[in-house]
């Protein structure tokens, strides 16, 4: 079964940098969701959609893949610009 590996993004609602250095292994989907017909919930047999293993960095994460006959895609992480501004940049 396919999976991919990346580093773990931000989330929206954090400005720091905590848990940013973390790797992870997922594996992708082999079937379709489709809706429950009782509840209207979405959801697949697939329970190998569920996993998601983290590791310290990538090699880690590849050694792993490897050991264990995964197919695994290793997704770079775009490049971080920093947009520095001051506050008097306002008012030119």
């Amino acid at each position: 079964m396919p999976a991919r590996i990346y580093q773990q993004p931000k989330s929206a609602m954090q400005s720091g940098k905590a848990k940013t250095d973390v790797w992870v292994l997922e594996f992708e989907q082999s079937e379709a969701r489709k809706p429950d017909p009782l509840m209207g919930w979405t959801g697949s047999g697939d329970t190998q959609a569920q996993v998601k293993l983290n590791f310290p960095d990538k090699d880690a994460a590849k050694a792993y893949a490897e050991k264990y006959g995964i197919a695994a895609r290793v997704h770079a992480t775009p490049a971080k610009t920093l947009k520095l501004q001051a506050y008097a940049d306002n008012f030119r």
